[in-house]
């Protein structure tokens, strides 16, 4: 939902009387146009004793100060613990209805990573995926480690070159302890891990694909020799004459014969060219996704996965 681009509501009184005395041939002063000065509604941050802030006119702030993620309570920062620097850069902060001051009342604002706009936060010790309101995933939450949580609405990541997703890099991490474990790379759509899979493997889907493809056409080679064999026998069975005691040989049956004919014929007709088009679709299947010339081979390109 879109909103309004210019909306001086919940400002401090001083830029209220601002706006209020601007004369007529100046109302569009102070609403930014070419990157101008804008008077908006800033929130006033409840800055905590250890925190330096540096902040913009226009909601942007940047705080170096110790872990705290919301409250001056929270966090390692709130519980005072050592080495638990932290930085947070946020911009728009309480979102979309920013108060900066109500009923002549100050609004104070703690850090809030639900409803403030984007922030990058960086911290030596944190529970990141706290923080942030994660799904464990298949490593489950990080507790009590260093970590960068970003957020917005969109994040694009951009290499000009290439991008790597790398874990575990170092032996051991940055509370000294010992990295035993290979955690992977989990993509989570929606916040939702109940069906997280596994990603298969390129190259050995490939390969399986290929043997399946392989154990298929035998199949199909087994099921052609067996349409043979069976051919025979009809032919037989069709063709067959009987020894009387009293009339010599016999003739042939005419309901068997006819039959006979006509299963030889449908066994011919059908089963086989059946046969010859399942195996030519077999060969289109592997030409179409197994292939790395083909526009729809399944694996990708440029991005792999271990």
């Amino acid at each position: 939902m879109s909103r309004r681009s210019y909306d001086p509501s919940n400002v401090s009184p001083e830029k209220e009387s601002i706006l209020q005395n601007r004369s007529d041939i100046s109302k569009t002063a102070h609403q930014g146009v070419g990157c101008s000065e804008l008077l908006e509604p800033v929130p006033n941050f409840n800055e905590a004793p250890c925190e330096t802030v540096h902040s913009g006119k226009n909601n942007s702030f940047i705080v170096l100060g110790r872990d705290r993620p919301s409250s001056r309570l929270s966090g390692y920062g709130g519980l005072g613990h050592m080495r638990s620097s932290m930085i947070d850069i946020v911009v728009g902060r309480m979102g979309i209805n920013p108060e900066e001051e109500i009923d002549g009342s100050p609004v104070y604002s703690d850090p809030n990573f639900t409803k403030d706009s984007a922030r990058i936060y960086i911290s030596q010790k944190t529970d990141i995926d706290k923080n942030f309101s994660l799904a464990d995933g298949s490593s489950g939450a990080a507790k009590a480690r260093s970590a960068i949580g970003i957020k917005a609405d969109d994040i694009r990541i951009i290499g000009r070159e290439s991008i790597k997703l790398v874990t575990r890099t170092d032996q051991k991490n940055s509370q000294g302890n010992s990295t035993t474990i290979v955690n992977g790379i989990d993509l989570i759509a929606g916040n939702d891990d109940t069906d997280l899979q596994p990603i298969p493997k390129g190259k050995n889907l490939i390969l399986a694909l290929n043997d399946m493809v392989s154990h298929v056409m035998d199949l199909s080679t087994i099921v052609g020799t067996v349409v043979d064999i069976q051919m025979d026998f009809n032919k037989s069975v069709a063709g067959h004459w009987h020894h009387s005691p009293f009339q010599g040989v016999t003739s042939t049956s005419p309901t068997v014969e006819i039959k006979g004919i006509e299963t030889m014929t449908n066994i011919l007709t059908k089963v086989q060219v059946d046969l010859y088009s399942y195996a030519t679709n077999l060969q289109k299947f592997k030409s179409k996704y197994l292939s790395s010339v083909s526009s729809k081979y399944i694996n990708s390109n440029y991005n792999n996965v271990n």
